[in-house]
């Protein structure tokens, strides 16, 4: 089921009524009601991989519980091994299997062997299968290193597990937060359900006016950039930046405004990183639900930081080439992670990796000084070059649009339609408003009357974009 869609519309309402108006008293029945809801909502794509989503929760669950149980070290290393080969496994089968194959046949195809493509499978990916395998994989780490106690109440553990609103496009949520606060009770807020319904507005926002009105430029200059010249190239880049941004940060959004409803609090997962000045306070604030997965379960236990420079800049590219592959079986989504690895490295060895850490940008002023203006635009820049190798379907179509932007010539003003000008740079005004404070809407901060009324005028511009047949989220291929 998408977010965007009719039939969510109609869904959340009645999950919302039933949660607090049927079932308030009772945390074991708002669990179940909670666990049914994300069946429905997942399986409303395609129900026949509901049985992998309960596969993944079966097994971690009891691994979870042995791994407590058992007193040997040894046998917990094992079983903590089980649970990382088993989501590993899973994952790597339906969403990268056809690509060693092919990458395979590819190699010896240059050697001048030709091999038949009988090892390759009709394979659909399961949407969302990087999020909640990452999610469980990350719950039995945390109960191996004892920062969680397992639970033995299956309903919330499979709740955690499948929890709807971030269950298919993330924030990828740590156990150690989410599972505490579906074991314990929770109590109606009505200022907590506001919050989450001005941040699904503002996600639905993003996402339907936004992101959805640049795509099929988006697509149509990606997918014919040849006949394009450098400046219809560049627009397109910049479209694309803005539309993943504005697509995934808006189901982000959504994600956590729907938790707010059922009274959880999700991490944050964007905090307005094309306001960055470095590569390093960029990946702080992009995706920072899977940039922080691979810090604490993958750099860390590399050495992190701790063994010397050498092998600090090895960890930062593992790092950064895993989180490319992540993102896709292609090999654009590598050099996507190679190209960001190669940018983070001077910030590395100059140490300004961490240089705004506990900062925004025009926090002392209304507007940011001159530096800063430029520093956020060269962080944009490289950003959006790198948004080129994610965007393209091969390498060849990477480089090959690369090398036509930068020829600089034959320029035309074919797509510069200043309604989308105008509705960017009015957006780019908001987040800039906004962004002391990525989880409140401060721009609705207006007595309760006129909050009401720009609510609602907010959800009639949204509904004027809404389609038939609604667009998926991008980061559902992943």
């Amino acid at each position: 089921m998408l977010f965007n869609s009719i039939e969510f519309i109609i869904f959340l309402p009645i999950v919302y009524i039933l949660y607090w108006f049927l079932f308030q008293k009772n945390l074991k029945f708002q669990n179940l009601l909670i666990l049914i809801s994300s069946y429905v909502f997942y399986g409303w794509w395609d129900y026949r991989f509901l049985a992998l989503i309960f596969l993944s929760t079966l097994v971690d669950y009891f691994i979870g519980i042995s791994i407590q149980k058992q007193s040997s070290s040894q046998k917990q290393k094992i079983l903590l091994l089980t649970s990382v080969l088993f989501n590993l496994g899973v994952l790597g089968f339906f969403k990268y299997y056809n690509f060693f194959i092919e990458s395979w046949i590819e190699l010896f195809a240059s050697f001048g062997y030709q091999i038949k493509s009988i090892w390759t499978l009709n394979i659909v990916l399961p949407v969302g299968i990087s999020f909640y395998t990452f999610q469980t994989m990350s719950y039995t780490i945390d109960v191996y290193r004892k920062n969680l106690q397992p639970t033995k109440d299956f309903i919330s553990f499979a709740s955690f597990v499948s929890f709807f609103p971030q269950l298919v496009a993330g924030p990828i949520e740590r156990a150690t937060n989410l599972v505490p606060q579906i074991l314990n009770k929770r109590k109606f807020n009505l200022e907590q359900s506001i919050d989450g319904t001005k941040l699904i507005i503002w996600g639905m926002f993003k996402k339907v006016v936004i992101a959805d009105t640049l795509a099929p430029i988006v697509d149509d200059i990606f997918t014919n950039y040849a006949t394009y010249d450098s400046s219809s190239l560049a627009i397109g880049a910049i479209y694309f930046a803005f539309q993943i941004y504005c697509d995934f940060s808006g189901y982000s959004d959504i994600a956590i405004g729907t938790s707010k409803l059922f009274g959880f609090e999700l991490m944050s997962n964007f905090k307005f990183p094309y306001l960055s000045r470095n590569i390093g306070e960029f990946w702080r604030r992009w995706h920072i639900s899977l940039s922080t997965w691979f810090r604490d379960y993958l750099y860390i236990p590399l050495g992190g930081s701790k063994h010397g420079k050498l092998l600090s800049i090895r960890n930062i590219f593992i790092i950064f080439l895993v989180s490319g592959f992540w993102h896709g079986a292609n090999w654009t989504f590598i050099i996507w992670g190679l190209f960001h690895s190669i940018l983070f490295l001077p910030s590395f060895i100059f140490k300004t990796n961490r240089k705004y850490t506990s900062s925004v940008v025009g926090e002392q002023n209304l507007l940011p000084s001159f530096r800063e203006s430029s520093q956020v635009l060269t962080t944009f820049i490289l950003v959006t070059i790198g948004w080129i190798f994610f965007r393209s379907d091969s390498i060849s179509s990477s480089l090959g649009y690369l090398f036509k932007l930068l020829e600089f010539s034959n320029y035309s003003n074919s797509f510069v339609d200043f309604r989308f000008i105008y509705l960017i740079a009015a957006f780019a005004l908001l987040e800039y408003k906004t962004r002391f404070d990525e989880r409140r809407i401060h721009f609705f901060k207006v007595p309760i009357m006129n909050k009401f009324i720009w609510i609602g005028i907010a959800c009639a511009v949204v509904l004027l974009f809404f389609k038939e047949s609604p667009n998926n989220f991008i980061y559902f291929q992943f």
